[in-house]
């Protein structure tokens, strides 16, 4: 016999259980939560912030404020030229004058019979119009000056003096510090509905570490013409320093939507899918076990299915080299890589 078919013959096959299983990897199934989250982003204000203008046009002779500048209850803050409103007030008292000798002539005229009923119910009704007008003259001067309408603070000066300003032209933006600050957000229609007041939400602002509490007080009642979004204000509960105009984004606490609760699973992990039945394989103490599983779609990266335990994983990477009961060796990708050459563990 020669020497190779000697080496031949004591060649022998390795036993079939020496052989290692088919390695895989598994993924967790996240299974779903009774509550989530929505979040939201938008700005921080007063509940309470006033855009101040006057009610009549002139030249705008005084602004005594700045932004950023208290002010109290009552103080002015700004005035306009008084030379015309003072001349129309004199012409109104005039015509007032007038108004009231003309009726005193023809009431004289109508005792004696010389003027009709008519016409004294003429002069009755211009000394009423006369009267009117110095009313709304009068009116117009206190309104030639802004009073601050409440305590607070100036957000933003928005005309400088010796300007011309128009009637309800803006002039000064103000906030009311006693009123709570407020974050208002808008959130997608199809998610307002699982937000109500009183809800709680965890507030965080942008260029500062803290996360402030917060609490939903109101949920609007109409969608944006153009975004279809719909504006949720949430009353800022703690913090300090927060200033009116941050940029601020909101966590709110809200239940799980309406009609069955799915699990999530990598899409990669779904083996076929026909309607709403699909299958995947679940890792069973190192055998593979094929499990039929409802099928509700795709959402992004992930498969949305229902029927498995928690606790289970579910095979990704070599699901297609295994069968229902093959037994399988589970690898963790990551220490894979690590070994590789020029890896992190090299």
């Amino acid at each position: 016999m020669s020497l190779v078919a000697a080496a031949a013959c004591g060649r022998q096959e390795p036993p079939k259980d020496a052989i290692p299983p088919p390695a895989v990897e598994t993924v967790a199934v996240r299974m779903p939560q009774a509550e989530g989250s929505l979040t939201a982003t938008g700005l921080l204000e007063r509940r309470r912030e006033m855009t101040l203008s006057f009610r009549i046009p002139g030249v705008l002779t005084q602004l005594a404020v700045d932004d950023g500048d208290s002010v109290r209850a009552g103080q002015v803050l700004a005035a306009i030229d008084p030379s015309g409103v003072a001349a129309a007030e004199a012409r109104a008292g005039v015509d007032v004058e007038r108004a009231r000798r003309d009726l005193a002539r023809d009431q004289a005229l109508f005792d004696r019979g010389f003027v009709s009923a008519q016409r004294l119910d003429d002069r009755k009704s211009a000394l009423k119009s006369a009267q009117a007008g110095a009313g709304a003259a009068a009116f117009d001067r206190r309104w030639a000056r802004l009073v601050s309408p409440a305590s607070g603070v100036v957000l933003q000066r928005l005309a400088q003096a010796g300007e011309v300003v128009q009637p309800g032209q803006a002039v000064l933006r103000i906030a009311d510090e006693s009123s709570p600050l407020t974050l208002r957000a808008p959130l997608a229609d199809r998610d307002v509905s699982r937000v109500r007041p009183g809800q709680s939400a965890s507030v965080r602002i942008d260029g500062l570490p803290a996360v402030v509490p917060g609490r939903v007080t109101r949920v609007g009642e109409r969608s944006g013409a153009q975004t279809g979004a719909v504006d949720v204000e949430i009353e800022i509960l703690g913090g300090t320093g927060l200033r009116s105009g941050q940029v601020a984004t909101a966590r709110i606490a809200v239940p799980a939507p309406n009609g069955p609760a799915l699990a999530r699973v990598p899409a990669e992990a779904i083996l076929e899918a026909k309607g709403r039945q699909a299958f995947v394989l679940v890792a069973d103490r190192g055998v593979a076990r094929r499990r039929a599983v409802t099928f509700g779609g795709f959402s992004g990266d992930d498969a949305l299915v229902d029927g498995l335990a928690a606790g289970s994983r579910v095979i990704t990477a070599g699901a297609g080299f295994v069968g229902d009961g093959d037994k399988i060796t589970v690898v963790d990708p990551s220490r894979i890589e690590t070994s590789l050459p020029g890896g992190a563990g090299r």
